[in-house]
């Protein structure tokens, strides 16, 4: 596979989202194979809705780590996710991850959907 292991990741990662994301990734008890991965796919509200979630790494992907978390992202999606902050919510009137993205021109109510 010819995979690349980056040094700097094109987004970033709250410290809840962090906390979230480690404490999801040992009640599923992955094995080290397994890492997080960020992407987009055609759909949602406004165009494109965005892709998270345990993987394993894909031809054509890019690797990174975020403070010992391997975030797995196909390089074609960094056009539209590079600056983007992953953020993890507990309020009273969210609950759940939050994508911030300067790449997005518009986003739905939802808060998953988005176009460019």
């Amino acid at each position: 596979m010819s995979n690349i292991t980056e040094t700097v990741a094109p987004v970033t990662l709250t410290e809840g989202a962090k906390k979230e994301i480690k404490k999801l990734m040992s009640q599923q008890e992955l094995d080290a194979s397994f890492g997080l991965r960020l992407g987009v796919q055609g759909g949602g509200c406004s165009g494109m809705s965005y892709v998270l979630g345990f993987d394993q790494i894909k031809e054509g992907d890019s690797q990174y780590e975020i403070d010992g978390i391997k975030v797995f992202m196909h390089k074609a999606h960094g056009l539209y996710l590079a600056g983007m902050e992953v953020d993890f919510q507990q309020g009273l009137n969210a609950r759940g991850f939050v994508f911030n993205n300067p790449n997005a021109s518009s986003t739905c109510g939802c808060g998953t959907s988005f176009s460019v």
